[in-house]
């Protein structure tokens, strides 16, 4: 059985196989987020959300929480033709997806 997305993910943040882009970046500075919320929010967090229209690749939204397991967390993300994962923005959610 192959291991499930989220998974995949987790596994890519754990063996430090991702990157991060200069606005996501940026995003994590403005919402006084630092790298361990980010990797926080994908450990405990889930795939709220699949968008396939880019061109680019697919794009998972994960939403967990940050370090202080309060904070709410979104990371948007897709793998790379190289199999790393891109942290494409990090946010805190101040509007839960539903």
């Amino acid at each position: 059985m192959s291991p499930s997305l989220i998974e995949r993910i987790r596994d890519k943040i754990r063996a430090r196989q991702y990157d991060m882009s200069a606005h996501a970046m940026e995003e994590m500075a403005e919402d006084l987020l630092d790298i361990v919320d980010v990797e926080t929010a994908v450990w405990n967090g889930e795939i709220v959300r699949t968008e396939r229209d880019d061109p680019r690749g697919t794009k998972y939204i994960i939403e967990g929480t940050a370090v202080d397991q309060k904070t709410p967390v979104g990371v948007v993300g897709r793998f790379t033709g190289n199999d790393r994962f891109l942290i494409i923005t990090v946010y805190e959610v101040t509007e839960l997806e539903g």
